[in-house]
C-alpha cells in the first residue's frame, strides 16, 4: 500500500465543479488501494479577498486576528472537499491545523513550522479514512491559529508528507510539471521527467513559481519525493528527487528568471575595513534580504562603488534605511533601478562541466545584452540585465545550452 499526500492549489479547487473533480481524482487513488492525505489551498481569489477585508477595517491590524480571518479560506475548502468525498462513498474527515497538530513559531502571518505530530493522522489513514487538511495554517505556542505566509500550503503538504513518512507528495497545480524554461516565453521549452531537489531549490529561489522555496527545502532535508503535475490532465508530471535517483545528469537543466529585482548602487563609499558590515547590518536589522553583490574599487583605493540587489517590495525600506545611516556609511550618492531582471542557468551537472559561465556570457554578448551583476553557486550562474532583454536572453540561453525541444 502506498501512502500519498496530495496537495491541491487554489486553481484546482477554484469552484464547486473543480472541487468535485478533485474528489473524483482522489477516489481513483483510493480505489487503487492507496492511503491518502490531502492538503488544500483556499479557492482562487478567496485569500486576497479576506486580506482585503482586513486592510479595509484596519491597515495596522492585529496579526493574531489577521491569521484567524485569512486561515478560514483553506478551512472552507477542506470542509467542502470532505463533503464531496463522502458523497462519493469515501470515508473522509477534515482536520484543522491545531487538531493534527501542526506546531509553529509565533510569527503571525509568516510562521515557520516547528514540528508536526502525525501519529493520530497515521491511525486514521490506516483505518481507511481519507484525511483532508487545510494548508497554510498551524497553531502557535500560545494555542492561537497561525499562518505560514504566501505559498504556505506547499510547505504544509511537504512537512505533512515528512511527518507521515509518505511515499510521495503530489503537488497538483495548473501546469503539467517543471519545464526547462517558462513556456510562455520559450516555445521550445519541454517538461522535465525528473529534477533534483537542489536544482528545484535554485529554480524556486530565482523566480520559478511552481513550488515554494520553503517547501523544497523541507523536501530536500527530509528526502521527500515530490511530483508536480496538473489537476486538469492525466499526464505524468515532473518528479523532484534526490540526486542519486537521476542516473545521467544534464549539465544544464533549465533557465529561470525573476522580475522581482531592484538594484541599488552606493557611489563612492569609503573603502575601509568593516564598511560592508556597516552597510548590510542595518539592512538585515530592517529585514531586507540582499541578493547579488558587486564591488568596484576606485583607482586611488580610497573609495568604492557597491552595487547589490533586493526584492522590489523591499526597495523603499532599503533606501530609507541606507539614507538614515548615510553619515555613518559615508557614501556620496545612492542610485536605484527597477528596470532589471535576474536570469539564471541551473544544473547539477555544472559540477563536472567546465565553461558553463563562459558560454553564458558569450551568448549574452552575441545578443547585445550587457551584464550588470554576476553571482554564482556550485550549480547556478545568475546575471542581472536590463529588463527589456528578458525574453531575448532566456530564448538565446535555452538554445545555446541545447535545451530546445526537438
Amino acid at each position: 500500500m502506498t501512502r500519498l499526500v496530495l496537495k491541491f492549489g487554489g486553481t484546482s479547487v477554484g469552484d464547486i465543479e473543480r472541487i468535485k473533480a478533485v474528489a473524483l481524482r482522489v477516489k481513483s487513488e483510493v480505489d487503487a488501494g492507496n492511503e491518502i492525505a490531502i492538503v488544500v489551498s483556499a479557492m482562487s481569489g478567496v485569500t486576497n479577498r479576506l486580506i482585503g477585508y482586513v486592510n479595509e477595517i484596519a491597515p495596522l491590524y492585529d496579526a493574531r486576528e489577521y491569521d484567524i480571518v485569512v486561515s478560514s479560506g483553506e478551512q472552507i475548502t477542506s470542509g467542502l472537499l470532505t463533503i464531496a468525498l463522502q458523497e462519493l462513498g469515501i470515508p473522509a474527515r477534515s482536520w484543522q491545523g491545531w487538531q493534527i497538530p501542526v506546531y509553529t513559531d509565533d510569527a503571525h502571518g509568516k510562521a515557520r513550522i516547528r514540528s508536526i505530530s502525525g501519529e493520530e493522522v497515521i491511525k486514521s489513514l490506516q483505518a481507511g479514512t481519507v484525511v483532508v487538511v487545510p494548508g497554510f495554517q498551524g497553531v502557535g505556542p500560545d494555542g492561537s491559529v497561525s499562518t505560514l505566509g504566501r505559498g504556505g500550503s506547499d510547505t504544509s503538504a511537504v512537512a505533512l508528507a515528512a511527518a507521515l513518512d509518505a511515499d510521495r507528495c503530489d503537488i497538483y497545480t495548473d501546469v503539467e510539471g517543471i519545464y526547462t524554461a517558462d513556456p510562455r516565453i520559450v516555445a521550445k521549452a519541454h517538461k522535465l521527467e525528473k529534477i533534483t531537489h537542489e536544482e528545484m531549490l535554485e529554480m524556486a529561489s530565482v523566480g520559478a513559481k511552481v513550488l515554494q522555496t520553503r517547501a523544497v527545502e523541507i523536501a530536500m532535508k527530509h528526502g521527500v519525493r515530490l511530483q508536480v503535475l496538473s489537476s486538469f490532465t492525466n499526464k505524468p508530471g515532473t518528479l523532484v528527487v534526490d540526486e542519486d535517483e537521476v542516473v545521467e545528469q544534464e549539465f544544464v537543466s533549465g533557465i529561470a528568471y525573476s522580475r522581482d529585482e531592484a538594484k541599488i548602487t552606493l557611489v563612492k563609499v569609503s573603502d575601509r575595513p568593516g564598511v560592508a558590515a556597516r552597510i548590510f547590518g542595518p539592512l538585515a536589522d530592517a529585514s531586507v534580504n540582499v541578493d547579488m553583490i558587486v564591488q568596484n574599487v576606485s583607482d586611488d583605493g580610497k573609495a568604492t562603488d557597491l552595487t547589490f540587489t533586493v526584492t522590489r517590495s523591499d526597495l523603499e525600506r532599503a533606501i530609507e534605511t541606507l539614507n538614515q545611516n548615510k553619515n555613518d556609511l559615508g557614501y556620496e550618492d545612492l542610485r536605484s533601478d527597477l528596470n532589471v531582471v535576474k536570469i539564471s542557468v541551473i544544473g547539477v551537472g555544472m559540477r563536472s562541466h567546465a565553461g558553463v559561465a563562459q558560454r553564458m556570457f558569450k551568448c549574452l554578448g552575441d545578443e547585445g545584452v550587457n551584464v550588470q551583476v554576476i553571482s554564482t553557486s556550485e550549480i547556478k550562474v545568475s546575471v542581472l540585465i536590463a529588463e527589456e532583454f528578458t525574453e531575448r536572453a532566456v530564448r538565446a540561453l535555452h538554445t545555446v545550452y541545447g535545451l530546445d525541444a526537438e
